[in-house]
């Protein structure tokens, strides 16, 4: 039993908290009193979830926490939570602001990542071929952005035009087994500009 579990917090609070995280990603920020509640019952959770074949995904630093399908190589388990195929150039991105995610805890003190959709562009930009229509390019980009926006790993900053914060559950969805992953529909994508084959596309489970 962690310390928070000592506070006040009932198992009678158990439904709302399992509720919310089947709902999707639970940010300390945005829902105070269920992340205390959940912070006081994180072994219930555990206990709960696990029965149906699910984790809790906890980071009380980050200030996040989301159910994820427990590994099933028997594929016995009943999946809870989709999985949806991403477009190679979405798959592109996440790998792209994850990178520059790394990039920034490394070398700044800062907590929030923020970037516009000019810096974005220049990123992806990298990756594409010299002979592509800058206009069309711009115009997927933009396509591309709303998905990550949906998925939830950016953040459209009010009141500041083109501007976007890095979630920081990123760091969870985007880790070394799924780049890995990513270098080789990478290796798919140079053979597509080669005309060669088409690039296979990623997975991320819903929930968010």
């Amino acid at each position: 039993m962690t310390p928070s579990e000592t506070a006040t917090h009932t198992p009678e609070e158990l439904p709302a908290v399992v509720t919310r995280l089947f709902k999707g990603v639970l940010y300390a920020e945005n829902d105070e009193k269920v992340w205390q509640s959940l912070l006081g019952l994180t072994s219930h959770v555990r206990d709960y979830v696990s029965i149906l074949g699910l984790e809790l995904i906890l980071d009380e630093s980050e200030g996040y926490a989301f159910l994820r399908s427990r590994e099933d190589p028997d594929g016995t388990l009943p999946r809870l939570i989709a999985r949806r195929s991403l477009t190679f150039n979405v798959s592109l991105l996440l790998a792209l602001l994850r990178g520059r995610m790394l990039e920034f805890d490394t070398n700044s003190s800062e907590l929030r990542l923020i970037l516009t959709e000019q810096e974005i562009a220049d990123m992806v930009s990298v990756f594409l071929p010299d002979s592509s229509n800058e206009a069309r390019i711009l115009d997927r980009l933009a396509t591309d952005i709303k998905k990550v926006v949906e998925l939830g790993f950016l953040r459209k900053l009010k009141g500041q035009a083109d501007t976007y914060e890095v979630a920081r559950i990123l760091k969870a969805y985007v880790d070394a087994q799924w780049l890995e992953e990513f270098d080789a529909r990478l290796a798919d994508y140079r053979a597509t500009l080669a005309g060669e084959r088409l690039p296979r596309a990623a997975e991320t489970e819903e929930g968010k």
